[in-house]
């Protein structure tokens, strides 16, 4: 896999500081920080979308291994048509409907109540969010000497819930010259991700995906969902 092709390029997102270019230490980290979730098998997320009548927020975990995430969709300065439980893959999501979602997903999926729609690919910034967070995981790590050739670069550093991180923004897609620093991380002095913060579309305000901020809990698959008509 080319070292490039599996960073997120999508569009501005936030940061202070910088930008200079890597030191090899930092690129080494942001080469890695994919493939540190893959080795935690999953992670705890909180994933913040944007939206013009209000936002979104999804509570719950990402399998890295299973390519599978869960949890619980609230709605943020809007109704609650559009709360309850949510589990998803890279193609497909289920939605359980609840008038008073929890704050918290319940660790075993109910039984039924659900229903199935593809994933949009585009048009929906729920769905480009919840894809952006199950592909912050990857089997191998990057190659760290492609992405400062390619655009990646130091911008500054910040704390993330007591962890001292610095901030990065990742590298041009192969296909997209130009796109470099449009998705920025925020890595710890191990290569962990903590916060990923990324446009998506045209909506005001960017995703920001955070981590561990709740108890990881293993996801399960759902039961057979009926058909979003």
């Amino acid at each position: 896999m080319a070292a490039v092709a599996g960073f997120l390029v999508l569009n501005d997102g936030s940061g202070t500081g910088g930008p200079r270019a890597l030191t090899s230490d930092e690129a080494n980290r942001l080469a890695i920080t994919r493939f540190r979730n893959y080795e935690a098998h999953g992670r705890a997320v909180t994933i913040t979308v944007p939206g013009t009548a209000g936002g979104l927020t999804v509570t719950g975990s990402v399998d890295y291994r299973g390519k599978l995430g869960y949890g619980v969709v609230r709605g943020t300065g809007r109704d609650t048509s559009s709360d309850g439980l949510i589990e998803w893959t890279a193609t497909s999501v289920s939605v359980h409907p609840m008038a008073n979602a929890p704050a918290y997903a319940p660790a075993a999926p109910p039984r039924s109540g659900w229903y199935g729609r593809p994933l949009l690919s585009s048009g929906s910034a729920l769905d480009s969010s919840l894809a952006i967070a199950l592909g912050l995981g990857s089997d191998r790590p990057d190659n760290a000497e492609l992405l400062p050739q390619n655009g990646a670069a130091w911008r500054g550093r910040d704390q993330v819930a007591g962890h001292r991180v610095d901030v990065m923004t990742g590298p041009s897609a192969r296909d997209r010259s130009g796109t470099a620093g449009n998705v920025r991380y925020w890595v710890g002095s191990d290569g962990t991700m903590y916060r990923v913060r990324v446009s998506v579309g045209s909506q005001p305000q960017p995703v920001v995906i955070d981590f561990d901020t709740h108890r990881y809990v293993p996801v399960k698959p759902v039961p057979a969902a009926t058909p979003n008509r």
